[in-house]
C-alpha cells in the first residue's frame, strides 16, 4: 500500500511519517502551499518557505520521497472566499474545518492519488475504526461501501476530531491517523529520539495554512471598514421579555434595536466582531468585562453586555438548516420527527454538552440540557455518540444557522 503523508513541517506530521515508515509502508511526503498573501498575518512572508524547508529536511531524515504542491487557487476558491463571505454576513466561519474537508482530504487527496497514493495520512490526533455489527463484521453504508467511524484521539488535550467533522465516508476510507493513539509528550519524545528537525518546533496557531492574523486587518483585504455605534444592553431589558417555551423559540436569538440600550462607543465595522468576543472592544468604565452579544450588519451596530453570564450570551437551543446537516455516520441519519440523545460541541475544546437532536422539516434543532454561552452563527455544532467512552465518536455536524 502506498501512502502519502501530508508533511507540514510540524512535529505531529513528522512523527506520523516516521511511524508509517517504521511499519513498512511505501510512504512519500507532500507539502502543500495554500496561501500567498501576507496582509494581516503576524509572522512575515517567509513562514511557508521555512515550513517547507523543515518538512523537506524531515523527509530526508526519514528517507522518504518529498513533493510540493501549490493548492492556493483551490484554497482561495473553496475556503478563503467562503470565509470572507461569511464574515460579510455577520457570521463567524471556521476555515480549519473547511480546510480539512475541501483541501486536505479533497484537493490534496486528488494530487496524492495522481502520484500513486492509495491513502492519505495526517498528523491529526484522532482515530478511525470500522463500524461493526454484533457479529464483529464491518457494516456497509447505503452505497454498499464499508462504514467507518471517526473517534477522538487518546490525548484529550489535543484531540482534533472536531476539525474533521465535515469528512464523508469516502474521504474517511482514504484517511490514516498514525498518531491517534499517542499523546503529545510521547510524540515529541519519539521525534527527539529520532533526531527529527521538527522535534522542538512549536505548534502552529491561527487560521489553517494562513497563520496567526490580526483579524480586522486580514478581513480588510475584502471587507470595507465602516464605523458604527456600540450599544450596551442592560440586564433589566430581559425582564420584559416572555420566556421561550418551544425549541424553535429557544433557538431564535433576541433581535435588538438601538433603542433597547445606550450608545457607549464606536466600532470599526460590525463584520469584524463575533458573538462572545471580549478582547479588542476598547471600551472601559465597567466593573465586569464587556462581551459582544449580537451584531447587526444591516444597521452596522454591535451590541454588548456586561459580565460573562449576561442573559444575551445564553441560549438553550440552536438550529441547523437542512442543507447544512452533515452525517459522517450516514446509517444513523435522522428523518423528520425523529430525535436522538447526543453529546455536542459548539466550539473546539469545549467540554462535551448533553443535548437532544430533534429533526424537523425546517432543519435540525439541538436542545441542550443546560443553556450554552456564545452560540455563534457560522460556527460548527458537532454531535458525538452519547456513550461514556473516553474516545467519543463524531456522528455528524452542521453550521449554526443564527
Amino acid at each position: 500500500m502506498k501512502i502519502c503523508i501530508g508533511l507540514s513541517g510540524g512535529v505531529d506530521s513528522s512523527v506520523a511519517a516516521l511511524l508509517l515508515k517504521r511499519q513498512g509502508y511505501d510512504v512519500f511526503a507532500m507539502y502543500m502551499q495554500n496561501w500567498h498573501d501576507i496582509e494581516g498575518t503576524l509572522h512575515g512572508e517567509c513562514e511557508w518557505e521555512e515550513e517547507k524547508f523543515v518538512a523537506e529536511m524531515v523527509a530526508r531524515k526519514i528517507g522518504i520521497p518529498f513533493y510540493f504542491v501549490d493548492l492556493s487557487k483551490d484554497y482561495m476558491a473553496r475556503v478563503a472566499d467562503y470565509m470572507f463571505d461569511e464574515y460579510s454576513k455577520g457570521r463567524t466561519p471556521n476555515p480549519d474545518v473547511l480546510c480539512n474537508s475541501q483541501i486536505k482530504f479533497d484537493a490534496f487527496l486528488s494530487a496524492a492519488r495522481k502520484l500513486g497514493a492509495d491513502m492519505v495520512a495526517t498528523g491529526h490526533y484522532c482515530r478511525k475504526l470500522p463500524v461493526t455489527g454484533a457479529d464483529g463484521k464491518q457494516l456497509a453504508g447505503e452505497d454498499g461501501a464499508p462504514l467507518w467511524s471517526l473517534l477522538e484521539g487518546s490525548d484529550l488535550n489535543k484531540c482534533q476530531a472536531y476539525f474533521l467533522c465535515q469528512l464523508n465516508q469516502e474521504q474517511l476510507s482514504r484517511a490514516m491517523f498514525p498518531i491517534g493513539e499517542l499523546d503529545k509528550p510521547e510524540v515529541r519524545r519519539i521525534a527527539a529520539e529520532a533526531g527529527l528537525p521538527s522535534a522542538d518546533k512549536k505548534d502552529s496557531q491561527g487560521i489553517c495554512f494562513v497563520g496567526k492574523v490580526d483579524l480586522p486587518v486580514f478581513l480588510q483585504q475584502k471587507l470595507k471598514s465602516v464605523e458604527g455605534d456600540v450599544v450596551e444592553i442592560d440586564r433589566s431589558f430581559y425582564d420584559s421579555l416572555e420566556a421561550p417555551s418551544t425549541v424553535e423559540q429557544m433557538a431564535r436569538p433576541v433581535k435588538y434595536r438601538p433603542a433597547d440600550g445606550k450608545v457607549i462607543g464606536r466600532h470599526i465595522g460590525a463584520q469584524y466582531y463575533t458573538i462572545g468576543q471580549r478582547k479588542g472592544l476598547g471600551i472601559g468604565g465597567h466593573k465586569d468585562p464587556l462581551f459582544v452579544i449580537a451584531t447587526d450588519i444591516d444597521s452596522n451596530v454591535i451590541y454588548l453586555g456586561e459580565g460573562e453570564n449576561h442573559p444575551g450570551l445564553m441560549r438553550k437551543a440552536l438550529r441547523i438548516l437542512p442543507q447544512e446537516i452533515h452525517w459522517i455516520r450516514t446509517d444513523l441519519r435522522l428523518a423528520p420527527g425523529q430525535s436522538m440523545r447526543v453529546r455536542v460541541r459548539i466550539r473546539y475544546r469545549q467540554p462535551l454538552q448533553q443535548a437532544t437532536l430533534q429533526m424537523r422539516e425546517d432543519g435540525m434543532y439541538i436542545l441542550f440540557d443546560d443553556a450554552q454561552r456564545s452560540i455563534t452563527p457560522g460556527q460548527f455544532a458537532v454531535w458525538y455518540d452519547n456513550g461514556e467512552s473516553p474516545a467519543p465518536e463524531v456522528l455528524g455536524s452542521g453550521v449554526i444557522c443564527e
